[in-house]
């Protein structure tokens, strides 16, 4: 192990906040991790109702500085004096909302840990003139984290730092991993006509799309059932595309669910279906694969790393909406109409998710941390 680190965690939500997603499973299990091994962590994080100003989370310290505004207004001010201070050797920040640029005002190493940088996308989730802003400061990232040590969770995510202006060389890579399940696998037979989404509910998601993917494949099997599994915003209206698409009986929306019991939904499923215009990587992708179920995903950023097209699951090309529903639509129609394909995929696809553990995941940024300030044996 690397001579303890006191470290100083920069990530919008915290592993509690009700909107956590892949970024913040990813802070925690790392983090979890890393705290066994010695090192101290600190996080800084937002604040959300019912939620005590800091507290112990995955064996961090969490601080939270207040709501949204507050916590932009106060982070670099924050970070510049506790790091003047010598409180923390090393800054650890994840790239998945709005750039911190830490590595302009911290008085120690910075390494920056990029899960996707929103880009044009942006412009789906929020209104334009908070999207206009996020581009606006990610225009930034090749300038101020020239001298920072970079991170990226999959090919994708290094590939869009580079583009930016950053060099590939400098870039490391640490991949998500996952909680093994303990279920094992249903033979893909003994499966009902049941297609599964896991993730947030949100619209650059495209859940939207997948409904109306399901809904085409409704007179090809009659007995075909959608089961969604996660919350965000986009839930209602969701729900209400559903029965305006008559699918509205068909179709279970979970909400968020125990990891046991999404582990036990996943495994009905034949397909499980990730729509989303781009994601730094795709825990949900590796999870479902992980109980044997082959993935469609968009040939996006991030889902082109998860998913192996062909061998795990199927890729889709992005396209307008309608044509992007119909390729979704045809993709599960293949996997749901071919039992010896969709078995050889499950295989292959529970073969790949071995290789993804949080263990490896914890050395990778170990070893970033010891590199950050000289001390890797």
């Amino acid at each position: 192990m690397s001579r303890p680190a006191r470290i100083l965690l920069l990530n919008e939500r915290d592993p509690l906040h009700p909107k956590a997603g892949g970024a913040e499973v990813h802070v925690a299990e790392i983090g979890r991790r890393l705290v066994g091994r010695g090192h101290a962590i600190t996080q800084l994080a937002v604040s959300f109702p019912g939620a005590p100003a800091s507290e112990q989370v995955a064996g961090m310290a969490v601080r939270r500085l207040g709501g949204m505004l507050r916590y932009y207004a106060t982070i670099a001010p924050t970070v510049a004096r506790e790091t003047r201070r010598g409180r923390f050797d090393v800054v650890v920040e994840h790239l998945n909302k709005v750039p911190f640029c830490a590595a302009a005002y911290a008085a120690v190493p910075v390494i920056a840990v990029n899960h996707h940088l929103f880009g044009r996308s942006a412009f789906l989730q929020v209104s334009w003139p908070i999207a206009l802003g996020v581009v606006a400061i990610e225009q930034l990232v090749p300038h101020v984290y020239r001298r920072a040590r970079l991170l990226a969770v999959s090919p994708s995510s290094r590939d869009d730092l580079v583009r930016r202006g950053l060099r590939d060389q400098e870039i490391g890579l640490v991949y998500n991993g996952i909680t093994p399940p303990t279920l094992p696998p249903t033979p893909m037979a003994h499966r009902p006509l049941r297609v599964a989404y896991l993730g947030r509910l949100e619209p650059y998601k495209r859940v939207d799309q997948l409904l109306r993917a399901v809904s085409s494949l409704v007179h090809r099997f009659a007995h075909l059932e959608l089961l969604v599994v996660g919350r965000g915003s986009e839930q209602p209206r969701l729900a209400a595309l559903a029965h305006e698409l008559g699918i509205g009986a068909r179709c279970h929306f979970a909400g968020f669910v125990p990891d046991t019991e999404r582990d036990r939904l996943l495994a009905s499923a034949r397909v499980c279906v990730c729509p989303s215009v781009k994601e730094g990587w795709g825990i949900t992708v590796v999870e479902a694969n992980a109980l044997g179920v082959p993935v469609v995903a968009t040939d996006a950023p991030g889902l082109r790393d998860a998913v192996r097209h062909g061998e795990t699951g199927l890729l889709v090309p992005d396209a307008e909406p309608r044509n992007f529903a119909r390729g979704l639509a045809g993709a599960i129609e293949t996997l749901l109409s071919n039992d010896e394909l969709a078995a050889r995929l499950a295989e292959q696809a529970r073969a790949w998710s071995r290789s993804f553990t949080w263990d490896s995941a914890a050395d990778a940024m170990e070893a970033a941390v010891a590199d950050a300030l000289g001390t890797r044996p």
